[in-house]
């Protein structure tokens, strides 16, 4: 068997360490020109690969850690979500599953300009994305019912977001407001033109008594 013939033979789901599957990726993604247009490949799903990224932004391959931040963003150039609620690495000719705790990303750092209708928030990622919040970016936020907190999301690409770190979404609400919406006053933050609900003002005040 030739070289060439093992070459082709290779598959995203029979590599056995991070540096055969981070040189198949980068033969997809073409490291350095960009983000690939993963939304427009449709190949045929080829199982599930043993990765997973945790809620704090850790991605981890075949159980250990990927401590390698150059291979966890190009791996990231490849994400994506599709409409059955599951998240895949896709290359031309191949969609290969793996797990996503909660987000794929971490929002890590953010900026605030401007004022009013005029506020300008944007966000960094922990994959080095920076995006400005707003139609295209929206914000959104989820109670956590077991522990009576927020996480807040900002969408970064297709169906793909980014979980808002603590001391960040601690910075984000600072500059939150009360505005009325649809006949009820809620607390809200405005971003790229838009307003986001964080919750009703009532129900803030009753968490800050």
């Amino acid at each position: 068997m030739t070289k060439v013939e093992d070459h082709r033979e290779q598959t995203l789901t029979s590599v056995a360490d991070t540096a055969g599957l981070s040189a198949l990726i980068s033969r997809a993604a073409r490291a350095g020109k960009g983000l690939p247009p993963v939304e427009r490949w449709n190949p045929d799903f080829c199982g599930d690969l043993d990765m997973e990224i945790r809620p704090d932004g850790t991605w981890f391959y075949l159980g250990t850690p990927i401590g390698r931040m150059p291979l966890v963003q190009l791996f990231s150039t490849v994400l994506r979500k599709d409409a059955d609620g599951k998240t895949y690495l896709v290359t031309p000719v191949e969609k290969v599953g793996i797990r996503v705790v909660d987000a794929p990303f971490v929002a890590v750092e953010m900026n605030v300009s401007g004022k009013g209708n005029g506020q300008v928030i944007t966000f960094r990622t922990n994959v080095g994305d920076v995006v400005e919040a707003g139609p295209e970016h929206p914000l959104r936020f989820v109670d956590e019912d077991d522990t009576g907190g927020l996480k807040p999301y900002v969408l970064v690409r297709g169906r793909l977001e980014a979980l808002v770190a603590r001391p960040v979404m601690y910075e984000l609400v600072e500059h939150g407001e009360e505005i009325e919406i649809d006949g009820e006053l809620m607390f809200a933050v405005r971003a790229g033109g838009e307003v986001y609900p964080i919750m009703p003002a009532e129900k803030l005040r009753r968490l800050s008594a």
